[in-house]
């Protein structure tokens, strides 16, 4: 029965053109171009045109088949079905070398092209994350002029220390970070990154924007992180800052990111030192 009913669509698709199919199915949905065109973002000029197939009027074969699949997946169709069909008419056409597509490339969904005014708040979101970052980096890596800073202020007297509050900090010092704190990964700029845990189960996987962040799950068996541009990656523990992962453009794999291994790691008071990148 299911083979009579692919055999059934086969025929279906073979004995109407892609624009007719697609044109049914949006006139089964009671959509209109307009209505379309809203959906996906596609001018309406090359809706038109992929409907009446007149593929001299469109941008490019690889645009006129994406628009083509943002199309079909608007009106309920199958857009890989669909972009299959449109590139046999193409062909057919002569239309075969019209701008051909790269091999294993999928046309951006124009639906998904954020506004202007993101991109601008993105890329100053990600300045300002830089700044801080070339900040932390300065102080990190010049532990001596804290020192030098430090053994110039004067002492406290005695008499001057509240007797109620014996167990209070320094003014600015920072208490150890706890080894159940939650680590945020945050990217400082464009930076690939694996977070998998002791089984090599897959936690996350993705290319990171400049300002993105992930949070290590606090549940995860032994989290641990791929990449190839540790430097690119600040770390901190329930929000304090700890050295970096590793050194720029050297490919660290296997590297604990939990709070306790963070802490574990004997970097503190030497963060150029090599970390494992096996």
């Amino acid at each position: 029965m299911a083979e009579e009913t692919n055999e059934d669509a086969n025929v279906e698709l073979n004995l109407h053109s892609t624009g007719e199919l697609l044109r049914r199915a949006r006139e089964q949905k009671n959509l209109s171009l307009d209505d379309v065109a809203k959906k996906t973002r596609i001018p309406l000029r090359h809706l038109e045109s992929l409907e009446s197939g007149d593929f001299e009027a469109l941008p490019g074969r690889t645009y006129a088949i994406g628009f083509a699949k943002s199309y079909a997946r608007t009106v309920g169709l199958v857009d890989a079905t669909i972009g299959s069909q449109l590139r046999a008419e193409m062909d057919e056409q002569g239309h075969g070398a019209y701008q051909a597509e790269v091999s294993d490339y999928a046309p951006a969904n124009p639906s998904s092209i954020p506004p202007r005014y993101l991109a601008w708040t993105a890329a100053g979101i990600g300045a300002l994350v830089l700044i801080g970052y070339l900040v932390w980096r300065t102080l990190i890596l010049n532990p001596g002029d804290l020192e030098l800073a430090a053994d110039s202020e004067p002492a406290m007297p005695a008499e001057t220390a509240s007797p109620d509050t014996p167990g209070q900090t320094v003014a600015g010092s920072n208490p150890m970070p706890s080894g159940q704190g939650t680590v945020v990964l945050t990217a400082t700029e464009p930076v690939w990154m694996k977070i998998y845990d002791a089984e090599g189960e897959r936690l996350f996987e993705d290319q990171m924007a400049a300002g993105e962040t992930f949070t290590v799950p606090a549940d995860a068996d032994d989290p641990q992180i791929l990449t190839g541009r540790p430097a690119a990656l600040t770390v901190t523990i329930d929000g304090q800052v700890v050295p970096q992962l590793g050194s720029a453009e050297r490919t660290i794999k296997d590297v604990g990111v939990s709070a306790a291994a963070l802490l574990a790691r004997e970097t503190v008071n030497n963060p150029d030192a090599d970390l494992p990148s096996e």
